[in-house]
């Protein structure tokens, strides 16, 4: 379900910004961002660049793009 919410337009500014850099529509940035402060806030062990690889990871296993990993 959609819904509107309102927020500060100096994050939308940023969200912009990055949005054009990452190819991103400025709802998926700010719903990217959204999911990484999740993940982080669930998992306050783990650095940026690994919660970054996991939700590519599960991204992949949807839209069934999975390959077997080679260890070392």
């Amino acid at each position: 379900m959609a819904m509107a919410v309102r927020i500060s337009e100096e994050l939308v500014g940023e969200a912009k910004r990055f949005s054009k850099i990452e190819h991103r529509s400025l709802t998926g940035q700010i719903e990217h961002w959204a999911r990484i402060g999740k993940c982080s806030e669930e998992n306050p062990d783990l650095p940026y660049s690994l919660i970054k690889e996991i939700l590519m990871g599960v991204e992949e296993l949807e839209h069934d793009e999975k390959t077997e990993y080679q260890f070392g």
